[in-house]
């Protein structure tokens, strides 16, 4: 009678691995190539989180520690409202630049051509522009607790990165329309030209109550003024109206994504007729 001993090379069976169905593998190595390429353009993204901290640093700390707007410490009023006018800056040139300098080089065209669905590329921009604005929310964030006073009360200050981040849908939409829309050279400025003025008659660089009665008027037609009341609304400086802000948010995404919709359609007309 004979015994057979394991051998201590004998391969021991494994586990399968559990893979993504196919359509989570395209997303998931679509998104992957989207952070790797934005990693490697370091002059794209330091200045996207420098110009807000710039921004606070320079009138949120150096000037407003001690002082207040109404019963909000000014730090912290500021805080909500760079914190959006960063977060809109990163979903308008993400999209807004990124789609329209993509499709002058050929990119979107090899993209259509590839078996990929549309729906991952964008996907993937989406997931790139939330992370790139939490990066911004969270850094403001820090730099109000050590550098300005600001409250470290955990709850409000992750409600307020979270309110933030979500606030970069619509600007997407709106980004993904300008891309269509706009030729890789003129879309950079067309961005620049919107998002500038939009923030400062939008409150987010002084409040609203301190701008001309004129420009007071014309701030609720604008999407970033409810978006920065939303962000105010979490540091108790809103105007009592969140559901009305993120209702206009709502109508103003729907809008700008049907527009992209008939841009794309646009363009895809004109390249295969």
């Amino acid at each position: 009678m004979s015994t057979t001993t394991a051998s201590p090379f004998t391969a021991t069976a494994r586990a399968p691995r559990r893979e993504l169905p196919r359509w989570g593998r395209i997303y998931r190595a679509e998104t992957r190539a989207e952070i790797l390429k934005m990693l490697r353009l370091p002059a794209y993204l330091i200045p996207t989180f420098a110009f807000p901290l710039m921004f606070y640093a320079l009138f949120g700390i150096s000037f407003g520690v001690g002082k207040s707007y109404g019963a909000t410490a000014v730090p912290t009023y500021l805080l909500a409202t760079y914190g959006a006018f960063g977060v809109i800056g990163v979903a308008l040139f993400g999209f807004g630049v990124g789609v329209a300098i993509e499709r002058g080089q050929g990119w979107m065209l090899l993209k259509s051509a590839s078996p990929m669905p549309p729906s991952a590329f964008f996907a993937a921009k989406v997931t790139l522009s939330a992370l790139l604005a939490t990066g911004v929310a969270v850094l403001l964030a820090a730099a109000g607790v050590l550098f300005a006073e600001v409250p470290f009360e955990l709850a409000r200050l992750a409600l307020l990165v979270a309110v933030l981040v979500a606030g970069v849908l619509p600007f997407c939409a709106f980004g993904l329309m300008i891309g269509y829309l706009a030729g890789p050279n003129s879309a950079p400025a067309i961005v620049n030209l919107i998002h500038l003025p939009m923030s400062f008659a939008s409150g987010l660089w002084i409040p609203i109550q301190a701008l001309p009665d004129a420009i007071q008027q014309l701030a609720p037609a604008l999407p970033a003024f409810h978006y920065g009341q939303l962000a105010l609304e979490v540091v108790g400086a809103g105007d009592g109206r969140p559901i009305q802000h993120a209702l206009y948010l709502a109508g103003f995404t729907a809008l700008c994504l049907i527009g992209a919709g008939v841009a794309f359609r646009r363009d895809d007309g004109k390249t295969f007729g």
